[in-house]
């Protein structure tokens, strides 16, 4: 305990001693605000303002205003808008605050698309950051709108989704997933039950405006789990003052015969503002090219080729409140996401010949046994202000994920045969998962000369509760620390140079757990009859020091990039005191106690040029783990409670990845472009039982060919028709009991539209998913186990049918 006090009192001293050091010294920097307007006095949303020699960039809110702090000898601010006449003026620094007058920007002969705007501030920041970034916004998603928002953004290279159905899905970045990569929504961490491959992220993919997808190490901006990299979910923006307004999104699909969508209202006055949204969605079994399926040796015929109990229904409320001034800023946010899906009858729990199928093929849209019901809760506050030279930001969150996974009662081993009528849980209740998180962050921005630091602290705590009849994790307790320093140093126009740190610690207490029912033991040639302990009351704690440093030179047409880092990870309880049947893979799972925090080493590098017609990005990566976790198939048979399940159990080997991302994009016309996106991974495991082997869920090599045609037409505005062909290699390198993927082809059609009524316009797109009904499997499916193909044909229709009520000029 004096032991964990020390390294406490470390980090607080360390703390101090940094903000100390560089309080004095900040002095040198300066604090400028404004604001961006046209000619037309019409606040410009996304104006990048640029400061030089120094290059220190920001984009002008809704309200065209932006705030910066900046070197005492800074000469001239830039600030540029597609479609307006760049604007530069000489800068006289002889205050600590300086406010420059309104700005106003005369517009070219040619107005650009606004489109063209969002591209060109997320190419600028990419070039800022020495990670590999992706950026997407509310248009990508809606043009390539999914079952889930990962299904949505799986059009990006190196990004792929372990899917459960068509309702969910979770994260695969250049192929790690479950707790190796972080999701952050409004500045916080999402905390579900992550670490189940049926776990899906409860996020609303309509309340998503602006995406940023980091792919490598980012534990030393978040801590453990982001050993694989991020998806940073930015808020959205605030509204414009003096105005009450909102929108209307509908969806519809043809393969679950989904119907449903989302209504935003929002509103603000001089410095208050609210914004809500409510989002439903229905949907039956899907529908998959095939009329009978594998499932474990048994012959499983489909009911009209439809998935049974597939269907789902999804409720979802957000509510975000705050007050803003040009030094102020105070948000907080609301949110409840709920959900109730089928698992598909035939491969859960029970034996496939001994489902009631005459029940389940009644309806394509009822939902029976075995399902999930999951809600999301979420509260939190982002507070940010001016403190003399610092930009300091607050958070404070609450979390919590309640989750239920409900089945017919089914006896193994010795587990009586009849439910007991006095048992503490429905009969029907299988598994309970209750998770509650507190989180508190802080993190101050400042300038030195030309050093732009970035210095936080943050703290979380789990507690963490389970239900049911039958066991697999214990309940547990678990709270992680962590203090970072980032410093980004702008060497000149051309060069950026990055440096950080991270110091990390994390302890977790897991109780113990004892079955409900006896079971019979020998010892000795003694038989008798006790309750078998399941889990130990075990307590285990992790330090953790990480690093990166990087470099950016940018030219005019091209950018070079290189990130040399470490990350780590903690074991979760999953992979320290499982001790029980996982019904989804019908295999039984062990924990290990003994396992090390996962530690993780890589280099990423990047080029990117452009010209006129031409776009090239090629990001490469190398990654080595010395000791990565991962769950073994052993010899041994569970004979208690999973009717002979291979057990499994977690051990740790050396592993080695590399691979990177290819993006083309030529524009043959001015309205018809074509790109080529290839993404390929190669991993292997370098010690352990599983020598040789590559890791589990590993995407194979795929290239996607798009073809986009953007006519103009009359009374229509950013009008498309595109194509895409991906051709997906075929996955030999396995790792048993997985088995082997064909290759495939798959092509995708779209079209989409902006049309003119009175004075709002309405988006529509379409999409036609698997366009010939194609009969394919995907290596990272939660379903590829027992030969199941993706989806058949699937018609999407979105329209988003904005709405102003009230502006006051």
């Amino acid at each position: 305990m004096n032991e964990h006090k020390s390294n406490l009192l470390r980090t607080i001293y360390l703390l101090l001693f940094c903000v100390g050091s560089f309080a004095k010294a900040s002095a040198q920097s300066v604090s400028i605000s404004g604001n961006v307007f046209s000619n037309r006095h019409t606040p410009l949303e996304g104006a990048i303002v640029t400061i030089h020699p120094s290059s220190i960039t920001t984009v002008t809110n809704k309200e065209g205003s932006y705030s910066l702090q900046i070197p005492r000898d800074s000469k001239k601010l830039a600030v540029s808008y597609s479609g307006y006449i760049l604007y530069e003026i000489e800068l006289g620094l002889d205050k600590s605050s300086n406010i420059i007058s309104d700005i106003f920007l005369k517009q070219e002969i040619k107005e650009l698309k606004e489109v063209v705007v969002r591209d060109n501030h997320a190419a600028h920041h990419k070039k800022a950051e020495s990670l590999n970034l992706e950026i997407v916004n509310s248009s990508f998603i809606q043009r390539n709108l999914g079952g889930s928002l990962m299904q949505s953004l799986q059009r990006l290279p190196g990004v792929k989704t372990i899917s459960i159905g068509s309702g969910s899905s979770k994260p695969l970045i250049r192929g790690l997933s479950f707790n190796q990569v972080i999701v952050v929504e409004n500045g916080i961490k999402h905390e579900g039950q992550q670490w189940g491959a049926d776990h899906g992220l409860e996020i609303d993919q309509y309340a998503v405006n602006r995406v940023a997808i980091i792919k490598g190490p980012s534990s030393f901006i978040y801590g453990s789990d982001a050993i694989s990299g991020a998806i940073n979910i930015k808020p959205l923006p605030f509204p414009t003052k003096h105005v009450l307004g909102g929108s209307v999104d509908l969806t519809g699909k043809s393969n679950n015969e989904q119907y449903g969508g989302s209504i935003n209202i929002f509103g603000r006055n001089d410095n208050w503002f609210f914004d809500t949204r409510i989002t439903t969605m229905d949907y039956g079994d899907y529908r998959v090219p095939t009329n009978s399926v594998n499932v474990y040796n048994y012959i499983v015929p489909l009911y009209k080729n439809h998935l049974r109990n597939t269907a789902g229904r999804e409720l979802d409320l957000h509510a975000s409140t705050g007050y803003i001034r040009q030094r102020f800023k105070s948000v907080l946010y609301l949110s409840n996401i709920y959900s109730k899906t089928g698992f598909f009858a035939n491969a859960h729990g029970l034996e496939p010949r001994n489902v009631d199928t005459e029940l389940h093929d009644k309806s394509s849209r009822d939902i029976q046994m075995p399902h999930q019901e999951v809600n999301h809760t979420k509260i939190s506050n982002t507070t940010s202000f001016q403190l003399g030279e610092h930009k300091v930001e607050t958070q404070l969150g609450f979390q919590k994920n309640f989750r239920r996974e409900w089945s017919h009662y089914v006896n193994h081993g010795y587990m009586p045969p009849i439910y007991p009528e006095d048992m503490y849980v429905p009969q029907d209740l299988e598994r309970q998962y209750d998770k509650e998180v507190f989180s508190v962050s802080i993190k101050d921005e400042f300038s030195l000369g030309n050093h732009q630091f970035t210095v936080g602290i943050n703290t979380e705590l789990q507690q963490n509760k389970i239900g049911g009849w039958s066991f697999l994790i214990p309940a547990f307790t678990q709270i992680n620390s962590g203090f970072f320093l980032y410093d980004k140093i702008q060497l000149n126009e051309k060069w950026l140079l990055h440096a950080a740190f991270r110091l990390d610690y994390g302890r977790i207490e897991m109780k113990q757990y004892s079955d409900w029912f006896e079971s019979e033991t020998t010892n000795n040639s003694q038989t008798k009859f006790e309750y078998l302990k399941r889990s130990e009351e075990l307590t285990r704690t992790f330090n953790s020091f990480t690093w990166s440093t990087g470099i950016n030179y940018n030219l005019e047409k091209i950018s070079l990039k290189a990130n040399i880092g470490t990350s780590f990870r903690m074991p979760i309880a999953k992979e320290l005191a499982s001790n029980g049947v996982n019904y989804h893979y019908f295999r039984f799972e062990k924990g290990n106690s003994n396992l090390s925090a996962e530690k993780s080493y890589q280099l990423d590098l990047g080029i990117e040029w452009q010209d006129t017609k031409w776009s090239v990005q090629l990001s490469p990566f190398l990654n080595y783990f010395p000791n990565y976790i991962y769950l073994n198939p052993t010899a041994k048979h569970d004979v208690y409670y999973g009717a002979g399940n291979q057990v499994f159990e977690y051990e740790q080997s050396k592993v080695m990845r590399y691979g990177g991302e290819l993006q083309t994009r030529y524009q043959f016309l001015k309205n018809l472009g074509a790109e080529v996106l290839v993404d390929y991974l190669y991993s292997e495991q370098l010690s352990g039982n599983k020598k040789g082997y590559t890791l589990p869920f590993s995407p194979p090599a795929s290239v996607l060919f798009g073809l986009t045609y953007s006519p103009e037409i009359k009374r229509l505005r950013d009008t498309y028709f595109s194509l895409d062909y991906r051709f997906t290699a075929q996955q030999n390198q396995i790792v048993p009991p997985e088995r082997k993927t064909a290759s495939n082809n798959v092509f995708n059609l779209a079209m989409g539209t902006m049309v003119k009524a009175g004075q709002q316009e309405l988006s529509i797109s379409l999409q036609v998913q698997n366009l010939f009904n194609t009969k394919y499997l995907n290596h990272t499916s939660f379903y590829r186990l027992i030969e199941l193909p993706e989806a058949s044909r699937n018609i999407i229709l979105s329209i988003k049918i904005p709405f102003l009520i009230l502006k006051q000029k």
